[in-house]
């Protein structure tokens, strides 16, 4: 499946997006990352704030493809989105992100103290990575969109 076709079952609407956009999006992801990794904050708080970095990736991916997911499952569709642009070897890593969606989730809305340390730093350097990734696919497939 593509992201036309995603488009078509009424997932995902056309969008188009501007370089500032994708700058204020790098900046949001790069200051979660950096927020992330202080020592000060609970472990549940690492972890949700390091997930927000992956989502905006994740989100200027799916901008810079020309969508924007409708509401109804936007994390999901926007998760799951990036093993299409990037290449189906990447569904791990959607899948990934979906489990510490609702991790996310549990910590946020339900029950306090059920993140580990190690999950945490897990998501931290995973997020690091994918904004590593994020901007040097920018920089090949949409370079008109950086600054």
């Amino acid at each position: 499946m593509n992201l036309e076709n995603w488009s078509k079952n009424g997932w995902l609407r056309p969008y188009r997006t501007s370089p500032s956009q994708i700058a204020e999006l790098f900046a949001i992801a790069s200051r979660d990352l950096e927020d992330a990794r202080t020592d000060r904050l609970s472990t549940d708080w690492q972890f949700g704030i390091a997930y927000n970095a992956a989502l905006k990736l994740c989100t200027i991916l799916l901008y810079a493809e020309g969508y924007r997911p409708e509401k109804n499952l936007a994390h999901y569709r926007t998760l799951q989105s990036l093993p299409v642009i990037l290449g189906p070897e990447r569904q791990g890593d959607a899948d990934y992100l979906d489990s510490c969606r609702s991790k996310r989730n549990t910590a946020e809305y339900d029950s306090a103290g059920h993140i580990s340390p190690e999950e945490a730093r897990e998501l931290i350097e995973f997020s690091t990575e994918l904004h590593q990734t994020v901007h040097s696919w920018l920089k090949e497939n949409h370079p008109e969109l950086l600054r």
